[in-house]
């Protein structure tokens, strides 16, 4: 077994540590696209089984349902890593978009706040003139959050390389990011963006870690066999080729077996962690991409 594997496989029982010394739970439960009358059964549930890192944001709409599960849970508050994030419009409005978070909620603070986007709208859900607003800014008001006490921690998501070393060099840039949350997968591995990361101390967490519901992923046949082989299914595998990598993971799921089954996550063997990082080159596809009309890949 090659020593990186090991040592996630033991490490920390199974947190990563952010830039600021906090622990963050490799296994999450994500919620984007569930239902708001599911959303809060799925959250209980997970938080039954062990889960102890939940994410959701704004948009979702599902914010006030995840806050009552976990208040309902009677586990310390304490214990449990919560994200939510800033939605597009509220980037001249950043105290506004977290208070409106925590009413939702019905919680004093979040562990994490992220930019869900760098793209800054206004009501109509138009891009605003980066003459007018830019991440950038809107990062120098997140900053201003950690004061207050209403978040233990800023990031980012959706952020390429291009985009991160803009906000770094920015004058205004007085927190490095603990956090940048992507789309990543075998079909969409990012490996460049990955590295860019891991040399600025910044986290990376895996949203959409299984593909789509509809997608190719859990059809192709080096993840078929390697789930035979291991007597695991499909998604076990994604999700253990995510945390080896080094990053924490949110699948999303409302389904009590699933959640129960994805945090039943095991060791790859090297040949096969490898073998899932070349996956992409014979078969690349990204599962989010917004319609925007505005350039937020490197690869667009």
């Amino acid at each position: 077994m090659h020593w990186l594997s090991a040592f996630y496989l033991i490490f920390s029982s199974r947190y990563f540590t952010l830039n600021t010394s906090t622990k963050i739970p490799a296994l999450g439960l994500g919620t984007w696209r569930s239902p708001t009358r599911e959303v809060y059964a799925a959250v209980a549930a997970a938080l039954r089984h062990g889960y102890r890192h939940i994410d959701t944001a704004l948009i979702y709409g599902n914010e006030t349902a995840v806050g009552q599960a976990i208040r309902n849970s009677q586990i310390p508050r304490e214990q449990i890593f919560l994200t939510t994030k800033l939605w597009n419009t509220y980037h001249n409005k950043v105290s506004e978009g977290i208070a409106d978070s925590l009413k939702h909620l019905g919680l004093d603070y979040v562990d994490l706040y992220l930019m869900h986007w760098p793209v800054s709208m206004d009501k109509n859900n138009k891009q605003l003139p980066e003459s007018e607003w830019d991440f950038v800014k809107t990062w120098a008001e997140m900053q201003k959050l950690i004061d207050t006490g209403f978040v233990k921690a800023i990031g980012v998501s959706n952020f390429s390389t291009k985009n991160l070393q803009r906000l770094l060099d920015a004058e205004s840039t007085k927190i490095v990011p603990v956090a940048n949350q992507v789309e990543l997968h075998p079909f969409n591995p990012q490996h460049e963006l990955l590295k860019f990361c891991a040399d600025h101390r910044i986290h990376v967490t895996a949203y959409s870690p299984l593909g789509s519901n509809t997608g190719p992923l859990q059809e192709e046949p080096s993840i078929k066999e390697m789930a035979a082989k291991y007597n695991k299914n499909a998604a076990q595998v994604l999700i253990s080729w995510a945390i080896q990598r080094g990053t924490s993971v949110i699948p999303k799921s409302v389904t009590l077996p699933r959640i129960e089954q994805n945090f039943q996550d095991f060791v790859l063997e090297d040949a096969d962690f490898e073998e899932l990082n070349c996956v992409y080159k014979n078969k690349s596809v990204r599962v989010v991409v917004p319609q925007w009309g505005v350039k937020l890949f490197d690869t667009d």
